[in-house]
């Protein structure tokens, strides 16, 4: 044995070497060197500060950070020069000449400082690493002993609380920008300045999450009251709850919350198997995002869309709804409040989450309640509470958001509607939670077609359930529009190959299996996945004729009379002239036997006819005017002396006197014989001929007057 202790020594002795020479202290003239591998360990072993680089980041970008001492991998809690990197290992951190903290590069050029003034600088400070994680710059005080803190990482955190932090109204958690770069982020997380002991995490400028959004009206979501009092630094004003551990709890020992690259703020603790196990996250999950459907969106975890309009109300935005944007929220069809309340009517939900109310006062029932809404046209909805001890009605008069329903610890809600938004047939089955069932499914002998009677609603939660051979499923939302409703399976069923083995449908029910947790069942061979997920789509065939016993029973279905069918059974059958049409679900005009419908013309050639026509119309007018104009005006007729010889011939020759004095008008031009198709002679010869028209150089007369020769 006494041979072994030299042996044990030479082996030992470089390890205690090592651990002495470990500092938790800088100096102003001892930087730490990344060139040298410097570091700084906590006097306990608990964190070191040094030079590293990101796990997995390409380059040479090197960051002085903080992390636990001997983690694998390292765990990063603090990071000074996180938007700034130096880009090789020349790097130092130091106490600069000012007095400030730096890290430098080899050319002594600052990527990062503490940024103090200078005219508490006087004596020479201290850096000092604790066993906290808390990095204390200090100096002490002339003619004292006592020290006197310059800056403390505590106040200057990146995305890590650690125990012994306050949060306050000048703290701010800022994610990494990813996983291999500690760069300013997306998301932030602090203090909600509007309510006390609760937080808010924003994604840039927009709420991302927050604590307490129902305020009083549910106290589940607010901020756990065991990490508010680790937040606090164990303050006694948030303390005063029996949930909270006493501070020398174990729960706080190597704990700490970070504010992750995904927008979730994370409350972890350093476990007995050595790991970082998860105690507390927000948001858990996409219903937990603030607002995440928008106003009056309804958000239900459970399926893979999580957002739906409410009866009664439609996206704000269809396009951007149906691209997944739900941000927008949904608008009512139809305005509130017209000239009398018994114009409105409310729809009631139940185990509903909402945001904070906008007034309460207390009422004797729940009847009083609901008249104050009424009688108040911005009351968009109430809700009563009915226990002996508190009897309060909570009043919205605000834009409802942060709707989620079949909410745990949700409460009875009855949202204002106009009664024309909410009206039904007799054969429509009543509103199930946040569900509208549309015709024909069913829920029981009363409403719906027997054929689709396979649907359950749990009056109590709000819950629409389905009910096929191999069990009853959960039903996540229903488009009537596409005549196909969606059911929730458990993760494992969805592994299964043979769908089958799972769900089992009835081969005569109206019912079809469309799509298997989200694998599209016709393209399911290729191995063509439109998603990931634990949903099954099932779609529903049109239906025939609605059932009756009487006339009576097909009021809902105008142009339609109860008769009996080949099959025995009695149904609404389509009047004369009219035929049943699945889709529409009514009875509609056949075109093919006549009627006003068939006679109509299409829209699109009614508009051709009506704008040729009226050219046509404005063409004839345009000649019909031009035409008067012309008569109105002899002057500028086309017409001339010829024309007007043709005419008057007969008349001019009856004797001699209406040839000469025709002649000697001097109106027969020669610019206007053109038209004359006959030898011209002027005056001078036709006298020479005739002697002056002698009567011894007549011939005789004619039809048209005296002829000479």
């Amino acid at each position: 044995m006494p041979n072994l202790v030299p042996f044990l020594i030479f082996f030992l002795l470089p390890f205690f070497a090592l651990h002495c020479s470990a500092r938790d202290t800088v100096t102003l003239g001892s930087p730490i060197s990344d060139k040298r591998g410097d570091t700084l360990i906590s006097s306990g072993g608990v964190f070191e500060l040094g030079f590293f680089s990101p796990n997995g980041s390409a380059g040479k970008r090197r960051y002085v950070g903080i992390w636990y001492y001997s983690s694998t991998p390292r765990t990063v809690v603090w990071v000074a020069n996180r938007d700034d990197p130096v880009l090789d290992s020349n790097g130092v951190f130091s106490i600069t000449e000012d007095g400030n903290l730096g890290v430098l590069d080899g050319s002594r050029r600052s990527h990062w400082s503490t940024n103090l003034g200078t005219s508490s600088l006087s004596s020479s400070p201290t850096l000092k690493l604790m066993d906290s994680g808390n990095l204390v710059l200090r100096r002490q005080e002339n003619r004292s002993a006592k020290e006197m803190i310059l800056w403390q990482s505590f106040e200057n955190p990146t995305d890590t609380f650690l125990p012994g932090m306050r949060m306050n109204e000048n703290i701010t958690l800022t994610s990494w920008g990813s996983y291999d770069d500690p760069a300013p982020g997306n998301f932030t997380f602090e203090l909600d300045e509007e309510e006390e002991n609760q937080y808010i995490v924003w994604r840039r400028s927009i709420r991302y999450w927050k604590s307490g959004v129902s305020g009083k009206f549910i106290t589940s979501d607010d901020m756990p009251y065991a990490i508010s009092y680790v937040l606090s630094n164990f303050t006694s004003s948030v303390g005063q709850n029996n949930s909270v551990p006493y501070i020398t709890s174990s729960l706080f020992d190597n704990t700490r919350l970070i504010m992750s690259v995904s927008g979730q703020v994370q409350y972890v603790k350093w476990d007995s198997q050595k790991i970082w196990s998860l105690i507390w996250a927000e948001p858990r999950d996409r219903c937990s995002v603030y607002n995440m459907c928008g106003n009056f969106g309804s958000c239900n975890s459970n399926g893979d869309v999580v957002c739906k309009c409410l009866p009664g109300f439609g996206p704000a935005s269809l396009e951007f709804w149906s691209s997944g944007d739900f941000s927008g929220g949904c608008i009512r069809k139809s305005t509130l409040c017209g000239k009398s309340a018994t114009g409105d009517t409310f729809l009631s939900l139940k185990g509903m989450k909402v945001g904070k109310p906008d007034s309460q006062f207390v009422a004797k029932d729940g009847m009083e309640c609901r008249r104050e809404c009424l009688n108040n046209c911005q009351c968009q909805a109430y809700s009563y509470n009915g226990d002996e001890d508190s009897r309060v009605c909570w009043i919205w008069t605000e834009d409802l958001n942060n709707l989620q329903d079949e909410y745990e610890d949700g409460r009875d809600l009855y949202i204002r509607m106009a009664v024309s938004d909410l009206e039904s047939t007799d054969r429509d089955c009543l509103i199930c939670g946040a569900n509208l069932i549309p015709y024909p499914l069913s829920t029981g002998a009363q409403c719906g077609d027997p054929a689709y009677l396979s649907f359950h609603c749990n009056i109590s939660s709000g819950q629409l359930s389905f009910e096929a051979l191999s069990g009853t499923y959960q039903i996540t939302r229903i488009n009537p529009e596409s005549r196909k409703f969606f059911i929730k399976l458990e993760a494992d069923s969805c592994n299964n190959e043979d769908d089958s083995k799972v769900l089992q449908l009835n081969e005569s029910s109206p019912f079809h299996l469309t799509r298997w947790c989200n694998a599209d069942k016709n393209s399911a061979g290729s191995g063509n996945l439109i998603g990931r997920g634990d949903e099954v789509e099932i779609t529903w065939d049109p239906p025939q004729e609605p059932t009756c016993s009487s006339s009576l029973d097909c009021k809902d279905w105008p142009d339609s009379t109860c008769h009996e069918t080949l099959d025995g059974k009695r149904r609404c059958i389509c009047n004369s002239k009219f035929r049943w049409d699945p889709l529409l679900i009514n009875c509609t005009q056949d075109k093919k036997l006549g009627g006003p419908s068939s006679e109509k013309l299409p829209s699109t050639l009614i508009v051709i006819v009506i704008f040729i026509s009226s050219v046509f119309l404005i063409v004839l007018l345009a000649m019909i005017v031009y035409l008067y104009i012309q008569r109105r005006n002899p002057s500028k007729r086309p017409e001339n002396w010829a024309s007007i010889w043709r005419h008057s011939a007969p008349n001019l020759y009856n004797n001699e006197r209406h040839v000469k004095s025709f002649i000697d008008s001097g109106r027969f031009n020669e610019d206007e014989t053109n038209g004359i198709d006959v030898p011209f002679f002027d005056l001078e010869s036709i006298l020479a001929a005739t002697g002056n028209f002698a009567n011894a150089n007549k011939l005789g007369q004619g039809g048209f007057g005296p002829v000479y020769k």
